[in-house]
Formats: C-alpha cells, sequence, structure tokens
C-alpha cells in the first residue's frame, strides 16, 4: 500500500488524539489563552478613560492611577501570554512524544521491503522531523491563532458595541482578509510539502554517503557522491525557493490590504467623531483597536510557514501510519515450541521480491531434525540470503511452504517467532549505549553474572575486564571484531531454538575466527543452525549442505556423503578452497 500524497492527504484523527492533552491540562491552557485573550481586550477601554477625563480636567491623581491600572493590565496580559506559552510547550510536547512513538513502533513493525525502499536517514526524518514541525505549531497554534481569533472576535464584537456601522465595516474587513488567507493556504501547503520532502531525500542521501564514507574514499568514488549531494542539494533548494516565494507574495499582498484597511477605519472613526456620535477617546478606542486586528493577522501570516510545514507533516505522518505489513498477521497465532532446539522443513518454496517479477528461490525444499545444522553454499546472488530470511520470516514465500517446530511460518505467533528464533549477520549494529543495553537490546537484564560469563564464553572477558565502568561503559570506537563478537553474546542470551549464521564471521580476522570456534559449537550445540558462510572451512561442523544456483538446489545431502562423493559440487568446492574433505 502506497501513502497518499503529502501535499493532499488530510491528517489521521487518530495522529490528532495523541496530541490532546487531558481534561485538567486542557482546562488550565483554556484558562490561560482567555485570560492572554481578555486582558489585552480591556487595555483600550482604559485609554478611551484617560483620554475622555484628561480632555474634561480629570486631576493628575485620577490620570495617575488609570495609568497605573493601564500598566497592571499590560503587565497581566503578558504574564498570562508567558503561562500560555509554558502550558502550550508542555502539552505540545508530551503530545508529539506520545506521537514519536506511536510512529517508531509502526516503523519498525513493517516489512523489510518497506525499508528497502527507504533510507535511515529519510526514516530519521520521517518519524522525528515531521514531529517537531507538529510540535512547532501545535505551540504556536495556541499561542498566535486561537489566542489571535479569540482576540478577533473580542475586538468585533466590542467595535460593534460602540458604532454598529464601524462594526459591520470591521468584520467585512476581517472576512475579506480570512477568505484571502484561506485560499492562499491551498497555495502553500503544497509546496511546503515538496520543501519537507526535498529535505528528507538530502537526510537519506547524506546518512548513506557519510555511512559509506570509507568505501567511498577507497574506491574514488568522491566525485560522483559529490555530485548526487549537489542534485539533491538543488532540488531542496528549488523546492525552498518555491516556498519562500509563495511565501513572501503572501505577506506582501497582506501588508498592502492591512494597510488599507487601516485608513478605512480611521476615516470612519474620524466621521463618527466629526458627527457628534462618539468622544475623542472613543475615537482613540477604536483606532488602537483596528491596530489590535492587525496585530493577530500579522501573527497568523508570521505562522502559516509553521502551519505549512505542519500540515505537510501530518500529512506525511498519516502516510507513513497509513502503510501496512505486507506479511499478514495470522487469524489464530501459534505458538513455537518454548524450549528444544526447533526443526526446520522448507516444503517447494518459491519467491520474488515485490514489485519484481523475477523469480529469485524457486521449488526450494529441504528438511533438518531438531538440532541439526544446514550449510547453505552458492556463489554470491544465488539466494542463500534470500532463503534465510524466509526462514527469520522476513518475507513470505510465494509458493509453498515453510515449516519451523512443525509450524507454518504465516500461523506462527509473531513474538514467539521473534523469541525462539535468532539471526548473526556480518552486519552488526550497535547502539550509542551501555554494553548492557547493548547485549540485552534494552529489554529487562538476566543479571550482571549471567552478561559477564556469556561475554567470557564469546572471548570478551579481559575485554569487559578493561573498560572504565564494566558493564556501564557506553560502546565507543568498538572495532569490527569486537562487534561481531558482541553479536553472538546476543545471541546466547536470547537462547533460541533454531539459530541462522549468515556469513556471521566474515569480518573477521583468522585469529579472531579462531577465538569463537569454540563459542560458535556452544551456541549451535542443542540448537538447530542454516549457517551460510565463504569460508568452506566453517561448515565442518554441520551435518547437511545445500549447494544453490541461481535460485535453486542444485544438490543436497549430508556433508559426509558429498565430501566423499569424488563427483560432487561440493567435495570439488573443497579442493578448490584446499579444505580436506
Amino acid at each position: 500500500m502506497r501513502p497518499s500524497d503529502p501535499g493532499t492527504a488530510r491528517p489521521d484523527t487518530s495522529v490528532l488524539r495523541l496530541l490532546r492533552p487531558g481534561r485538567r491540562p486542557a482546562a488550565a491552557l483554556a484558562a490561560a489563552v482567555a485570560a492572554a485573550t481578555a486582558l489585552p481586550l480591556a487595555a483600550p477601554q482604559i485609554t478611551r478613560r484617560f483620554v475622555d477625563d484628561a480632555i474634561g480636567g480629570a486631576s493628575t491623581r485620577h490620570l495617575t492611577l488609570i495609568a497605573l491600572a493601564y500598566l497592571g493590565i499590560a503587565l497581566a496580559g503578558q504574564a498570562a501570554r508567558m503561562v500560555t506559552a509554558w502550558l502550550a510547550s508542555r502539552f505540545a510536547w508530551d503530545g508529539t512524544n506520545r506521537l514519536r512513538e506511536r510512529l517508531a513502533g509502526h516503523a519498525l513493525g513493517l516489512d523489510l521491503a518497506y525499508h528497502g525502499r527507504h533510507t535511515p536517514g529519510e526514516m530519521i526524518e520521517r518519524v522525528d522531523g515531521d514531529v517537531v514541525a507538529v510540535a512547532d505549531f501545535v505551540v504556536a497554534f495556541l499561542l498566535d491563532v486561537v489566542a489571535s481569533v479569540l482576540l478577533l472576535a473580542g475586538v468585533v464584537v466590542i467595535v460593534f458595541g460602540v458604532d454598529w456601522r464601524i462594526g459591520c465595516a470591521l468584520l467585512a474587513y476581517c472576512l475579506l482578509i480570512g477568505f484571502g488567507m484561506a485560499r492562499a493556504q491551498r497555495l502553500a501547503v503544497p509546496s511546503a510539502a515538496r520543501s519537507r520532502a526535498a529535505g528528507a531525500a538530502l537526510m537519506g542521501n547524506l546518512e548513506e554517503r557519510l555511512a559509506g564514507a570509507e568505501d567511498i574514499r577507497a574506491n574514488g568514488a568522491g566525485e560522483h557522491t559529490v555530485r548526487r549531494f549537489h542534485q539533491a542539494s538543488a532540488a531542496l533548494y528549488r523546492a525552498e525557493t518555491a516556498d519562500a516565494r509563495v511565501g513572501t507574495t503572501l505577506l506582501a499582498g497582506t501588508s498592502v490590504a492591512f494597510a488599507l484597511g487601516t485608513a478605512i477605519m480611521i476615516a470612519l472613526a474620524a466621521w463618527t467623531l466629526r458627527s457628534g456620535t462618539i468622544t475623542v477617546g472613543t475615537a482613540v478606542l477604536l483606532f488602537q483597536y483596528t491596530l489590535m486586528v492587525r496585530t493577530p493577522f500579522e501573527r497568523l501570516i508570521d505562522q502559516l510557514r509553521q502551519y505549512q510545514a505542519a500540515l505537510a507533516g501530518l500529512a506525511r505522518i498519516g502516510g507513513l501510519l497509513a502503510e501496512r505489513r505486507t506479511l499478514p498477521a495470522p487469524a489464530r497465532p501459534r505458538p513455537l515450541p518454548e524450549s528444544g532446539p526447533l526443526g526446520l522443513r522448507v516444503d517447494g518454496a518459491g519467491f520474488a521480491y515485490p514489485d519484481d517479477d523475477e523469480q529469485v528461490l524457486s521449488g526450494i525444499t529441504l528438511t533438518l531434525a531438531p538440532g541439526e545444522k544446514l550449510g547453505l553454499v552458492g556463489r554470491t546472488g544465488s539466494g542463500k540470503t534470500t532463503l534465510a530470511r524466509l526462514v527469520l520470516r522476513l518475507y513470505d514465500p510465494v509458493e509453498g511452504s515453510v515449516r519451523v517446530g512443525g509450524v507454518d511460518l504465516r500461523e506462527a505467533d509473531p513474538a514467539s517467532l521473534r523469541s525462539r528464533l535468532c539471526v548473526v549477520t556480518q552486519d552488526v549494529r550497535l547502539f550509542g549505549a551501555s554494553v548492557r543495553d547493548n547485549l540485552t537490546l534494552f529489554r529487562p537484564s538476566p543479571g550482571d553474572e549471567r552478561l559477564r560469563e556469556i561475554l567470557t564464553g564469546v572471548g570478551l572477558g579481559d575485554w569487559l575486564a578493561a573498560l572504565p565502568d564494566g558493564l556501564d561503559t557506553e560502546l565507543r570506537g568498538v572495532s569490527a571484531g569486537e562487534s561481531q563478537l558482541l553479536a553472538f553474546a546476543r545471541a546466547f542470551l536470547a537462547d533460541p531454538g533454531l539459530v541462522v549464521l549468515d556469513e556471521a564471521s566474515s569480518r573477521l580476522d583468522p585469529g579472531t575466527e579462531r577465538r569463537i570456534e569454540h563459542s560458535i559449537d556452544r551456541l549451535l550445540d542443542g540448537r538447530t543452525g542454516v549457517i551460510i558462510a565463504h569460508r568452506l572451512s566453517s561448515l565442518s561442523r554441520v551435518d547437511k549442505i545445500a549447494v544453490l544456483d541461481h535460485g535453486k538446489i542444485i544438490e543436497y545431502g549430508r556433508r559426509a556423503d558429498l565430501a566423499a562423493d569424488p563427483h560432487s559440487r561440493f567435495g570439488r568446492l573443497l579442493d578448490l578452497a584446499g579444505v580436506r574433505r
């Protein structure tokens, strides 16, 4: 399922519910907004009283008291606005943090097919950048949009009470300005959406290039990388320039409209003053209220960019939440056996990646009894890793079935599957967190003694002892070999029933590889194992071998039998690699 166009999608109501504060916080915020709106409305009334009383010959003491009252109202209004800003910021970040959690959980639950189409940098921008735009606007909305609309309404009501003709003129003026802004918003939101999309693409491009900086420099691809970065930057520049052009045009047009409207209101006030309908103080009051009308609209215009960004962000958030897993959830989830090694049966499995008609795997059939080990052999691109992903249910076969522990993985309980299956790959991800959190992956710890035992078992005992804070040390500057050993430690900690090792020792030098040979034996002892390896010497421990070529098994059998057969493909591969049969 593809997300809707970010320029036209409407925010999901579930997203808006996450942003909504509770009843008590909402009541406190409403009271603060009401005070921040009502107090400025009272100030011109004090001004009118001061002018009329001064013209009428009031004493200095009386005028001083009026001036002090005006000062008190002004200070109280600023205090109310500060409280409103504090409450709005607090509630906005509470709500957007809930939204972040929802987005992160949803994104992590999507299939590999989705993440294959979107870079990590783009996902960070989708999960965090769009939410920041929403959070900024929620604060601005409460401070400037809601308060400004209430202030406008209050001004119009008061002016109507002073003179209904001037009130009608002011109301017509406000409606025209509001209509013009509503029309302008339709032009502004799509340009803001395109700008944010271009920014996300640039972030994704930059993240990928920084992650592969070593390979880029080693292979002389710097010029190409810089050229691609310039292309992405140019796209962002064009999008932001178009967005700024729209915003600037709207701002200039609105300024002209304000000037014209103010002139008309002053002329009306002067006319009514000359006719004797109002006092001088009332004329000053009308002038002040006319200026007040301009201030809310200017705030609304100032927030137009954040409004655009927020609408685009909400649309993109809704688009991400609209993405659905391609792997269907089982109607009646069946748990895998809770303990012991798990048997594996692949029966006629075929697979093609989404949006690609080319069959990657075809007619794959193999069986492993609980506790047996299988070695997958074949050239790069033969389908070994894809088959391992089917075993882990990262993808579903398009034909045939994959059963683990007697359960078809399409019917298996996802939680049970993730707890009973484990994978160790050559691409180890470590987090900027403590050694403990990197081992447990932020789950409850089984105890420090158990963690130390596991690290010692994989050959990291001396490494741990040298760390300044032991298990509390934050991981920094970890070598490739140490990263791989930590991945094995994670597997030991998970205690799975089936282990997939996908080129798990390819990053290790021979010395480090020898250090973990006994750890691999311990990890596979009493467990079913599927091992993918370029080094055929690492397959000496397996019970069966499957040789793949172009997505098909061209040879399958017990390792001892294939090694003894002088005509077997596996035997010839051993000879070419210099490995004893």
